[in-house]
């Protein structure tokens, strides 16, 4: 058995709408070494100072504190996680101080490819990898780099480890919508999960536009067609945001994920923390809170930290309220996806 799947239940803290928070995404960088269109719509992107991103000490201090409020579960990512040197060594660190915790990264698996036996380890469990084509030349104009037959050999690397890999594809008409019988024959030969993203409004440099959008209910029609396929029923407990349904004949799994269509925000039991040290409760509010002060003030300790984030976690929004109010703007939320950390 599996050590995460074998690991104690812990006693999740409770939001004021009744929600039990147990998932932390943490963003250990705001870098990445693609530029992909949807994410970098400008000339003019700075990254954060090196002196405001959160040395690992201090974000192990952060993990240490949600795991001590229930957190069970936890997702590095970016930017991209890969491009910041001692990543691997980092995710050691958590797992040798929390050995309950089930450590997951998000990735464009770009760099990913000779460090998985590595991660695997240091107790990496899963890895979500980020692919919107399997055109070879689309990736190029999607990502700004030529570097597809790497994440395809990444992707066969990690399954060949025993890592879990799901892939994540934002869904957009008119760039891969013509691509789902690729990404459905991909689930069907490989034991790993594809999933349907919705674009999202996300972000100050948003490429988004109301044409480019293809919902999960078009896609799971349109899958219906060339596939059959069956609901994946769950028994209690949280199985995060996606739909998902095995295919007749397939090792794998589709899925969607529905921000705007079907939104999940009542079963939501996740928090943020920026590569800056900021706590974001909820992905489309632009409302913080402010940790590296804490974590670097003498004069502050680890109280002063549980204090604060059991406040976000208390007054975590529903986010589809903040999409309600804010749907005549073209983007939800101020800061760009790769410096809020997904």
């Amino acid at each position: 058995m599996n050590r995460c799947d074998s690991a104690p239940q812990a006693i999740q803290f409770k939001d004021n709408h009744g929600r039990g928070i147990s998932y932390l995404r943490l963003s250990v960088t705001d870098r990445c070494n693609l530029r992909c269109r949807y994410c970098w719509n400008t000339s003019n992107y700075s990254f954060m100072p090196h002196d405001h991103v959160l040395r690992y000490e201090e974000m192990l201090a952060l993990v240490t504190a949600a795991h001590d409020l229930g957190v069970r579960k936890i997702r590095l990512t970016g930017g991209e996680p890969l491009v910041r040197k001692g990543i691997a060594d980092f995710l050691g660190m958590v797992a040798e101080r929390h050995p309950d915790m089930s450590i997951r990264m998000t990735t464009n698996a770009t760099l990913l490819a000779g460090q998985t036996r590595k991660l695997k380890a240091n107790g990496l469990h899963a890895l979500n990898i980020s692919l919107d084509t399997l055109d070879a030349s689309k990736f190029s104009a999607i990502t700004g780099r030529d570097m597809f037959s790497r994440v395809m050999a990444s992707i066969d690397e990690a399954l060949d480890v025993g890592i879990k890999v799901k892939i994540n594809v934002v869904a957009m008409r008119g760039v891969n919508d013509n691509e789902l019988p690729g990404f459905l024959k991909l689930a069907q030969n490989k034991d790993l999960d594809v999933r349907f993203i919705e674009y999202m409004p996300m972000g100050e440099a948003t490429g988004w536009n109301q044409s480019a959008y293809w919902s999960a209910d078009d896609i799971l029609a349109e899958s219906q067609t060339l596939v059959s396929l069956t609901p994946v029923e769950y028994v209690g407990g949280s199985h995060g945001p996606a739909r998902m349904f095995t295919m007749q004949g397939g090792r794998g799994r589709l899925g969607v994920i529905s921000p705007l269509s079907n939104h999940f925000c009542g079963s939501c039991n996740r928090l943020r923390i920026t590569s800056d040290g900021k706590l974001r409760p909820c992905l489309f509010s632009d409302r913080e809170f402010r940790l590296r002060p804490l974590l670097r003030s003498p004069k502050m300790g680890k109280q002063q930290l549980l204090k604060v984030i059991r406040l976000a976690m208390q007054n975590k929004p529903l986010g589809y309220e903040i999409l309600c109010r804010q749907r005549e703007k073209v983007s939800v939320a101020s800061r760009r996806m790769s410096a809020i950390g997904g």
